[in-house]
């Protein structure tokens, strides 16, 4: 069968989750056999070498456009030329006009939840907008809509009034070059080409507010107080106006000695700087599910996460974890981490466990079985 799926973004430069879900699913399809030709839909961008045409897959390059005028009529258009027997949409949303058996992966509806219509940039509240109106629309066309945990499960059927049977749990994952092995040579040309300290926590927050940065500052501000920080936290992908603001708001200007910003680091080298970091901090306030878990756990990297949502699910009964809301809670479990060696040694050999349970060929596995159940 020809099975149409949309990656608009997998040729950006700067790939985040979503970009990186789809890119490795893809990867893992062209290795598994089907039966299937697999049409892929994407824009053009920077980095068109992120995924090259095999024997059972096709990549169909458009022309640019805005991503809601993209999707309702180019990718209609390109799919219908190549007479495609389904579409899977990857990100969110989907065609409203689609005339095949339509499957969506949606990962989250955290756009839907009241506390996120006036937060973000205005980038943000705009796709949150454009999800808001397309999201309950598709959801009741689709065949069958994937998600990426169970948590989510639950708030995809009760948010979208959605049959329980229609919605299926297929786990991410994190990439084969995630390994706690350390090439100590290699590690310090990563470090002395980046700049980074020897001892520092590492932060991957942005700009969206469920990634809990005011928290996550009030807690340094504690330990600073208490004159517990003696480390840099390293936040890559963030910008310096956005932080300075929020650090101006709280008073705490002079947090910003102690943290370091990195711009974006491209994914094939977040592994080294897993493994330089003393812990990994992630304690969001809602996550979907939250690759960069599987990630410091893949890379030994003791982590500390939050005890909502999707994260206690992903990183398991023997994780760290924290209440994100409490600032003193997160000051406490980083000192905890850093200074205790048995927590630091049992957290790490957990971790490494834990995320071998995962694997994009399991997840590419399942989502052929979703494809095959739908074309039956």
């Amino acid at each position: 069968m020809r099975i149409g799926i949309e990656a608009q973004r997998i040729f950006r430069k700067k790939k985040h989750g979503m970009d990186i879900v789809i890119l490795e699913v893809l990867r893992e399809l062209q290795q598994l056999n089907t039966p299937h030709e697999y049409f892929v839909y994407a824009q053009p961008d920077e980095d068109m070498q992120a995924l090259s045409n095999s024997a059972n897959t096709h990549l169909h390059i458009t022309k640019p456009a805005l991503y809601p005028v993209w999707e309702q009529s180019l990718l209609p258009k390109a799919g219908r030329k190549d007479n495609i027997d389904l579409l899977h949409c990857t990100s969110n949303t989907a065609p409203i006009g689609s005339s095949v058996p339509l499957v969506v992966t949606i990962h989250d509806i955290i756009y839907l939840e009241k506390w996120m219509i006036r937060e973000g940039t205005y980038y943000q509240r705009f796709g949150n907008l454009y999800r808001r109106w397309n999201v309950p629309r598709i959801a009741s066309k689709a065949e069958i809509i994937i998600t990426v945990s169970d948590y989510e499960r639950e708030r995809i059927i009760e948010g979208l009034n959605i049959s329980p049977d229609k919605v299926r749990t297929v786990y991410n994952a994190c990439g084969k070059h995630f390994t706690p092995e350390r090439n100590e040579a290699e590690l310090l040309a990563f470090q002395k080409k980046m700049g980074l300290p020897d001892k520092f926590i590492l932060f991957l927050g942005n700009t969206d507010p469920k990634k809990n940065l005011p928290n996550v500052m009030k807690a340094l501000d504690i330990l600073h107080q208490r004159g517990q920080l003696d480390f840099k936290m390293v936040m890559p992908d963030f910008g310096k106006e956005h932080l300075y603001a929020l650090l101006k708001l709280q008073n705490s200007e002079y947090l910003l000695n102690h943290i370091m910003l990195t711009g974006y680091i491209p994914n094939k080298e977040l592994p080294n700087l897993y493994r330089l970091a003393q812990l990994f901090l992630y304690p969001s306030l809602r996550e979907s599910f939250g690759i960069p878990i599987l990630e410091a756990m893949s890379c030994g990297t003791p982590l500390i996460t939050s005890n909502t949502s999707a994260m206690p699910e992903v990183a398991g009964n023997g994780a760290l974890l924290v209440d994100p809301t409490q600032p003193e809670q997160i000051a406490e479990k980083i000192i905890k981490v850093l200074t205790d060696n048995e927590i630091r040694k049992t957290s790490i050999d957990y971790g490494i466990k834990r995320a071998a349970m995962f694997s994009w060929q399991k997840t590419a596995q399942e989502v052929v079985s979703i494809y095959n159940e739908v074309l039956a």
